[in-house]
């Protein structure tokens, strides 16, 4: 009782703060504004009959839910969906989507705003994806007997669930019916605090990217541009620290290996840039040369492609790793093909279980790039041993979708 009195206060400071800074910074406002919305928002809703609730911190969770409300509306096309956010970057982004009957921000975790909010939208079932535990609200559904599953879960030794004072915090776990996570290192921590109700799944963006790739669409200039080519290296969501690595290999004449890029920001005057980079024959997607196979390079400059272009290659790079971060490994590690990245990877899982099976490479310079990439196009048998890794390892991680759709 009294760490809840303790959590409570916290919540309700954190909400005055908000407040406080929604008059100067953006995603406060946003946020801020976001959850007041909510209430609105649901006004119009008729909870008439009973609906699933999925609740999604960010974007990138988001990510993991989104096979989960495909396989619900192909299988259930008439089961009520209310999916809720956390962040201003996963809600303004994801607000108009149309698979689910409501998306709003999930209100301030406080006793009255959760039996309000379950009041107002009647779920008989909550998931709740990867690190989203929320005391109150857990602690409602429970007490209101409504199936709570958690989805693509990660657990790490540094969460106070695992710590001398957890127990209050392990409380939470058992609010959930079952818990569907990701890997072996979760369930060990798990299990090391008596908690069984849990199955290794997998991570659902698995099932995600794999669909993805299985319906990518055939584009005849990249197939004209790669014929006849010995080797196909591509980059994709690249900035210029990325590109101050590429664009010297592939201007170097030794090198024999041709290069699709697609930089993360393809404005006009970004595209034309990185085009003058290049010493040799390079075009622009939009822009056709009469003879695509003559030319080494071709830079995308539309959107939407990448998915798909990825397949072309036989080695790719992921950019973003000497800025905040790298972007999606999982796109070209579901074609199986080696990936490389830079180093800021340290915060994404998949890129660290990528160079662990020995299909993912960091680099931290031009040296450490240009051996690692020649390596893989003089080693036949390295870079297949690396393209089975990448495949492998995206396999063992796809079927969660499946598995939580048997409970639902």
């Amino acid at each position: 009782m009294i760490i809840s009195a303790l959590y409570l206060l916290g919540m309700l400071i954190y909400n005055a703060g908000l407040a406080v800074a929604s008059l100067f910074y953006e995603k406060a406002r946003l946020l801020y504004k976001g959850r007041r919305n909510t209430w609105r928002i649901l006004r119009n809703y008729k909870a008439d009959k009973p609906c699933i609730w999925i609740h999604s911190a960010s974007m990138g969770e988001f990510e993991q839910a989104r096979p989960i409300v495909e396989a619900i509306r192909k299988q259930q096309p008439d089961r009520r969906i209310v999916l809720t956010f956390y962040s201003p970057s996963g809600y303004e982004v994801r607000k108009n989507y149309q698979l689910a009957d409501v998306v709003c921000y999930l209100p301030s975790d406080t006793p009255w705003n959760a039996r309000r909010f379950i009041k107002a939208i009647n779920p008989d079932l909550a998931i709740f994806i990867k690190y989203e535990y929320w005391h109150f609200f857990l602690t409602a559904l429970r007490n209101k007997k409504i199936r709570t599953l958690g989805a693509s879960m990660i657990l790490d030794k540094a969460q106070p669930f695992f710590k001398w004072y957890g127990a209050w915090f392990r409380d939470m776990l058992y609010c959930f019916d079952h818990l569907y996570i990701q890997d072996k290192n979760s369930a060990e921590l798990l299990q090391s605090i008596g908690v069984k109700h849990f199955t290794i799944a997998g991570d659902t963006r698995f099932d995600r990217v794999k669909a993805i790739s299985e319906a990518s669409k055939q584009i005849p200039l990249v197939e004209e541009f790669v014929k006849d080519a010995p080797m196909v290296f591509v980059a994709g969501s690249t900035w210029p620290p990325d590109e101050d690595l590429i664009v010297p290999f592939i201007n170097n004449p030794a090198n024999n290996v041709k290069l699709i890029i697609a930089s993360h920001e393809i404005d006009n005057d970004r595209v034309r840039k990185l085009l003058a980079r290049f010493t040799v024959k390079a075009f622009l997607y939009t822009e056709p040369i009469e003879n695509p196979s003559e030319a080494k390079v071709l830079i995308i400059n539309t959107m939407g492609m990448l998915s798909s272009i990825y397949k072309y290659g036989q080695i790719s790079y992921v950019g973003g790793g000497f800025g905040k971060g790298i972007h999606n490994t999982l796109e070209p590690a579901t074609y199986g093909i080696p990936v490389l990245f830079g180093p800021k990877h340290t915060r994404f899982k998949e890129a660290l279980d990528l160079i662990a099976c020995g299909g993912g490479f960091a680099v931290t310079d031009n040296q450490s790039f240009t051996s690692i990439l020649t390596t893989l196009i003089n080693d036949k048998e390295k870079l297949a041993a690396a393209g089975r890794a990448s495949d492998e390892y995206v396999r063992s991680m796809c079927g969660a979708t499946e598995l939580i759709m048997k409970t639902i």
